[in-house]
């Protein structure tokens, strides 16, 4: 799979090329998409590849905040699932063409992952619980994601695999394909 959009940076980076293990949640019917076997659930931190309930034939990847029954809300900038505030360490503030971003560390369960927030954006504030069967998915650049916020949750139906490295970044077809951000997802 490769990364068409920026809503995933500063974890993956536009024209990354991607590795899903499309077995990691169990195994699936060609087509129909029915799981007949069961073996993993998806975890808070996931990177997950599915379709998105708006669009049926399209690929996209986010992170997995929201397992079923989880309260998933969103204050100033700020995820708190369950009531919890995620924990995030600030890492750096950096110019854009935009504003100014945020970079930081988040903790959330087990997973460690950067992320990033626009100063220049206002923040939108929700809260919602996740329904049976479904996850709630966002963006790491949270700013400049289309995720649950907009489109709801993913039906578990819905689920393609897991993301869990990069192994190749080509920008354009006009230029030559790099290996340097070869390596795991965190």
């Amino acid at each position: 799979f490769q990364i068409p959009s920026s809503s995933m940076v500063p974890t993956l980076q536009v024209g990354d090329y991607i590795l899903v293990n499309k077995y990691t949640y169990g195994i699936r019917l060609p087509v129909t998409r029915t799981k007949v076997f069961d073996l993993n659930e998806p975890r808070r931190g996931d990177v997950m590849v599915f379709f998105p309930p708006h669009m049926n034939e399209t690929y996209y990847i986010k992170r997995v905040i929201g397992l079923p029954g989880d309260t998933v809300s969103y204050r100033n900038k700020r995820i708190y699932v369950n009531g919890e505030q995620v924990g995030r360490e600030e890492v750096a503030v950096a110019p854009g063409p935009n504003g100014r971003y945020r970079l930081g560390l988040e903790e959330l369960d087990e997973a460690r992952f950067m992320m990033q927030v626009n100063d220049a954006r206002r923040p939108v504030n929700f809260s919602v619980t996740v329904k049976p069967g479904h996850y709630f998915m966002m963006g790491d650049n949270r700013d400049n994601s289309s995720d649950s916020r907009i489109w709801g949750q993913v039906p578990e139906k819905d689920i393609v695999g897991k993301a869990f490295a990069v192994w190749m970044h080509w920008d354009s077809f006009l230029s030559l394909p790099s290996f340097n951000r070869v390596g795991l997802i965190e």
